[in-house]
């Protein structure tokens, strides 16, 4: 389950951010998506509810909705960074392509041990975490795989 747009957008007003229509077409389609976007494919599917909203609007929105806590921010690799709408009751973390930027979120993770060791060793309350492996998809992993059979292969040939 995911926020609902009548949620967002309660707590934009809430919060003092004007609720424009181009601010409701980004909404939206974060809402629709269900993959982790960039903030410039995010702009091409906008583009197609309304041609007219520019990339800084965009930037813009999506800094208010992490801000309000309504988006998953990930970096994936140098500056780029992608997003995904948060599911209110869903703690979960990413594998990263390092090659692609493929993202794949999954729910499982046992850290309960670690986290109580390390607060009760470093006496920190720990509110939350984050966890993200770095690593290469089996598509990118395929890929090299041919790409370096195929050099190995002229190598002999020559």
């Amino acid at each position: 389950m995911t926020f609902s747009e009548k949620q967002i957008i309660n707590a934009l007003r809430k919060n003092g951010y004007k609720v424009t229509p181009q601010r409701r077409a980004v909404i939206g389609v974060i809402i629709d998506t269900h993959e982790h976007l960039t903030s410039s494919a995010l702009h091409e599917r906008v583009l197609h509810e309304d041609p007219s909203i520019g990339l800084v609007t965009i930037y813009r929105t999506i800094e208010i909705l992490a801000e309000l806590g309504f988006i998953c921010e990930m970096h994936t690799g140098g500056n780029c960074r992608s997003y995904l709408m948060r599911r209110p009751s869903e703690h979960h973390h990413h594998l990263i392509c390092s090659d692609c930027g493929r993202v794949v979120d999954f729910t499982d993770c046992d850290l309960d041990k670690l986290e109580n060791r390390l607060a009760q060793e470093n006496h920190f309350k720990i509110n939350s975490h984050l966890l993200e492996f770095l690593g290469q998809c089996s598509q990118c992993r395929n890929s090299n795989g041919k790409r370096n059979n195929v050099k190995s292969r002229e190598r002999i040939e020559a």
